[in-house]
């Protein structure tokens, strides 16, 4: 038998990034202490994410301070073969590390990404496809979902939305992958706001969708976000990982943390799907496109 300790982390992050690689470091530290080696950290967790998903203008949001002028200027964008990757490769050492960024493409176009690395370098990279309300209008979407191998298993990645389509977890399922890491920005809702995060609708709904998505594909579930406050926006936290079955392993809860949890990854993917494996008994020729699907197109 062997088995994985893996992490989530919930923390709060920004616009600095030497302030967001000390958290980094920190949190790679508190990992490494645990025995973790699979450590998840948020989206946009080097440079911090948008300060509204609304059709802001800086001039809705700026109080006039140059903090505010600095988080108005958007996140940094990095190159994945730049130096700020490397800086989060050497700092993950021996342990797989994903961690969400604003990526310079090179072809010009800025993409909400997420990396995974260990200290050899990058191991892969995926760029969000689902875009939320006014996210379009900072970033280029991606245009797709694959799986990759690293030293602790077969991975698939996805940014916040994307896990909100069933699609994304299952072409990643498809592809091979044993763990679905996802990382976010999740905020509370907006409208008809619960005062206490744990009675949130939309911490509801991010909750639901980590555990559908690892059952509905009988995969482990690793689940980052955001904590805190950025701009308008109040994070949900709520990092966790998913056992096969839809069972929840380790929770943050709405603060900020680590959910550890450790796991036979293949023993567990082997016992879910031992009677009804969901992915051996798809009938994918009966999944036509139909009429009703035009008509919500």
């Amino acid at each position: 038998m062997s088995t994985l300790r893996m992490a989530a982390v919930a923390a709060e992050f920004g616009r600095d990034l030497e302030e967001d690689f000390a958290v980094a470091e920190r949190l790679v530290k508190e990992a490494r202490a645990e025995g973790v080696r699979l450590l998840a950290l948020p989206e946009a967790c080097l440079g911090g994410y948008l300060l509204s998903l609304e059709n802001d203008t800086p001039a809705d949001t700026d109080t006039g301070t140059d903090k505010d002028s600095e988080l108005d200027a958007g996140p940094p964008a990095l190159a994945l073969d730049g130096p700020e990757i490397r800086r989060l490769a050497a700092l993950a050492g021996e342990l797989t590390v994903v961690a969400g960024y604003c990526e310079a493409g090179t072809d010009g176009r800025r993409y909400n990404s997420v990396v995974c690395v260990n200290g050899d370098g990058v191991l892969g990279n995926h760029r969000k496809v689902h875009q939320p309300l006014s996210e379009d209008a900072s970033y280029a979407s991606g245009d797709r979902f694959h799986a990759f191998d690293t030293p602790v298993g077969r991975i698939g990645m996805m940014i916040c939305y994307d896990k909100a389509f069933p699609e994304s977890a299952r072409a990643l399922a498809l592809d091979g992958a044993e763990i679905g890491v996802v990382v976010s920005a999740w905020p509370g809702s907006r409208t008809n706001a619960a005062p206490d995060l744990v009675n949130d609708r939309w911490k509801r709904r991010f909750d639901l969708f980590d555990r559908a998505r690892a059952l509905e594909n009988q995969i482990v579930w690793v689940s980052s976000n955001q904590s805190g406050t950025f701009g308008s926006l109040r994070f949900v936290g709520s990092a966790k990982v998913v056992d096969p079955g839809g069972d929840i392993l380790a929770d943050t809860g709405v603060g900020a943390g680590l959910a550890i949890a450790e796991l036979d990854v293949a023993q567990a993917l082997e016992t879910a799907r031992r009677s009804m494996g969901h992915l051996r008994d798809r009938r994918p020729e009966t999944y036509t496109y139909t009429y009703a699907e035009a008509a919500v197109a």
